[in-house]
């Protein structure tokens, strides 16, 4: 099953509306802490409202948990989303057990994460503007992810 990361977040409306992304998409999301606020912010649950009800959501006290995390659950690729990276996302194959990994949105991610990623993705964006909001650039990439892996979750339409 497809997943998303953010390492250590720094603004709370972000981290909630992640949470609401995941919640709809039925996709977990790992918080890579420490955080830039703390979890139990009323900005963070104003954005994420009821869906946090509705999210498998895995805190991860540090990167190496994280790290121990995943490889005992089971060994995936972990694909970084960066506006350093060279592989456009619309062109990467995914994987059903891919972890989409969001850097801070202050300062992205340090080396040593950068360096454990199995890929580095990124979208293209009109020159002379920096980056997407990661919420927006996550559910642009969660959404490809999700068609060509057939796992979208189907709703019935009454």
């Amino acid at each position: 099953m497809l997943s998303l990361a953010m390492f250590e977040p720094d603004i709370p409306q972000n981290t909630g509306s992640m949470i609401r992304l995941c919640a709809c998409m039925d996709t977990p999301l790992h918080i890579i802490e420490p955080c830039g606020f703390p979890l139990n912010n009323k900005l963070l649950h104003r954005a994420a409202m009821d869906y946090i009800d509705h999210v498998r959501l895995q805190r991860h006290i540090s990167w190496q948990h994280f790290l121990d995390y995943k490889q005992i659950q089971k060994p995936s690729r972990l694909l970084l989303l960066s506006t350093h990276a060279s592989s456009m996302y619309t062109e990467f194959s995914y994987q059903p057990g891919d972890i989409l990994l969001l850097g801070r949105e202050s300062a992205g991610v340090p080396d040593y994460v950068r360096d454990a990623a199995d890929a580095r993705l990124r979208i293209p964006v009109q020159s002379g503007v920096r980056s997407l909001n990661i919420v927006q650039a996550a559910s642009m990439v969660l959404g490809e992810a999700l068609r060509q892996t057939g796992s979208f979750v189907c709703a019935q339409v009454t």
